[in-house]
């Protein structure tokens, strides 16, 4: 600052003259003379703005030469970032697997969520449960989860929320002094119709901050705590070993027992679902042919035709090998 180049040299020739008449005199010149450059320094700081004071700190600091200091680089943070996992684990024994999950989980500061458990057609166990472990313990629970069995399946994302959490406390800021400013307002207020209509925007815009502040606090909640779904699945020793195995004669006669099995039981379903109507056909025909049928009216047998001998006898059978006098 150039206030401070001129002051220096006066300060130093000050000093010399008055070190050589008396040396306390020179001290108490020094003194006199340091706190004129003070007030001289506090006199052109607010002259010259806030930057000259920021270069005159930093003169005073040991800066460089032009008084110029290099910024810090700024520092990147997790601080906002939702991180999410899925895993599948077949395991041996599911509730023992599931006991270690959750001591592990808890230990690491976490809790448990939601938790389904079903059984399918074999009798095996299948679970289903929801972990929260904080963000610093995440990476060190799901390493312990992974080891709990033979890892199937894993999904692991990471959402960087930042730009929403700074927006919502920008608008949050923004809400409050909004709701103060309709607060003086209504303190100023001297009609009736005025306070009504205060009283409805107020009640407006606070629900509008409650809402911010509930997302703001669901952020902090889905960025301080990870979230992790661990799905378990049980399997025997006996088909783990079953599998690992090439099938052979018997494996083949096993399915193919199965396979006519499985036919046969289809078949009989489908005679199950036709013996029904089969059964109603049946009681229709003879209900037909006992009932229905004797009481119709019965067609009249043919009148003889006449002809210039007579009438024409009935023709009647005769036997067989015989003509119709009864010869050979």
């Amino acid at each position: 600052m150039r206030i401070r180049r001129s002051v220096r040299p006066a300060h130093a020739l000050a000093g010399v003259l008055l070190a050589a008449a008396l040396a306390v005199g020179g001290c108490s010149g020094a003194a006199d003379d340091s706190g004129g450059s003070g007030a001289a320094d506090k006199a052109a700081a607010p002259a010259e703005g806030q930057a000259a004071q920021e270069d005159a700190k930093q003169g005073a600091g040991g800066g460089t030469a032009n008084g110029a200091k290099a910024t810090a680089a700024p520092k990147v943070t997790a601080d906002h970032i939702i991180r999410t996992a899925s895993l599948t684990v077949r395991v041996k024994d599911v509730p023992k697997a599931l006991d270690e999950a959750r001591t592990t989980t808890e230990t690491a500061g976490g809790y448990i969520g939601d938790e389904t458990t079903t059984r399918d057609a074999a009798g095996h166990e299948h679970t289903r449960v929801v972990l929260r472990v904080p963000v610093g313990k995440y990476d060190e629970v799901l390493a312990g989860l992974e080891g709990t069995g033979r890892l199937l399946e894993r999904d692991a994302k990471a959402q960087d929320v930042t730009d929403q959490v700074v927006d919502v406390e920008s608008r949050i800021t923004s809400q409050r002094a909004s709701v103060a400013r309709i607060r003086e307002l209504m303190d100023r207020a001297t009609r009736l119709s005025d306070v009504v209509t205060l009283e409805g925007e107020l009640s407006s815009r606070q629900a509008d901050l409650e809402s911010l502040l509930a997302r703001q606090a669901s952020l902090k909640d889905r960025t301080s705590l990870a979230t992790i779904t661990l799905t378990l699945s049980e399997t025997p020793v006996k088909e783990a070993v079953e599998d690992e195995e090439d099938p052979g004669f018997l494996d083949a006669l096993a399915g193919g027992w199965g396979a006519f099995v499985t036919m046969l039981r289809w078949l009989a379903v489908a005679i199950g679902a036709v013996l029904p109507f089969a059964a109603v056909a049946a009681l229709l025909v003879l209900l037909w042919r006992k009932a229905v049928r004797p009481r119709l009216p019965r067609r009249p047998e043919p009148a003889p035709v006449p002809s210039a001998l007579g009438p024409l006898p009935a023709h009647r059978p005769t036997a067989e090998g015989t003509d119709g006098d009864g010869q050979g």
